[in-house]
């Protein structure tokens, strides 16, 4: 290996940023509703876009209750998980996106069972509004 072919190397290790990143897409999960990925790798890290509760089969939001919508929202990130061929045990972060945190610890009940052990660091914000109106959007980074 010559010197520079080294330090190529060395560097994609470093900063596995630097290596070629690959869009993760699945029809398990909604198709983006604009000009983003599902999911973007980078090196072993996953970066997925938030999801909404839409139903992957007919592409429309499925509103319901706030454990409802946070089912539909944690299995189409396990979709795109799994299309990376990841588990909900990669996930390393969530940011969870609420239109009303009165309904946290419902949401919570919900998604602890996703993360029974071991769970991700977690940022969770009340927003003004979420698109399609939804009452939760949920984004995720996985290591593998």
């Amino acid at each position: 290996m010559t010197r520079i072919a080294f330090l190529a190397a060395a560097a994609l290790v470093a900063f596995p940023a630097l290596a070629q990143n690959s869009v993760v897409s699945t029809p398990r999960a909604p198709a983006a509703i604009g000009p983003y990925s599902q999911a973007i790798m980078a090196g072993n890290t996953l970066y997925l876009a938030g999801q909404i509760a839409i139903d992957p089969a007919t592409n429309q939001v499925k509103a319901g209750t706030i454990e409802e919508e946070t089912k539909l929202v944690l299995d189409n990130l396990k979709a795109v998980l799994e299309a990376a061929g990841m588990t909900m045990a990669n996930v390393v972060s969530t940011t969870v996106f609420m239109a009303d945190l009165n309904e946290f610890p419902r949401m919570n009940g919900v998604y602890a069972t996703y993360f029974p052990a071991n769970p991700p660091a977690r940022a969770t914000v009340q927003v003004a509004r979420l698109p399609r109106d939804v009452k939760i959007e949920i984004a995720a980074i996985a290591v593998k």
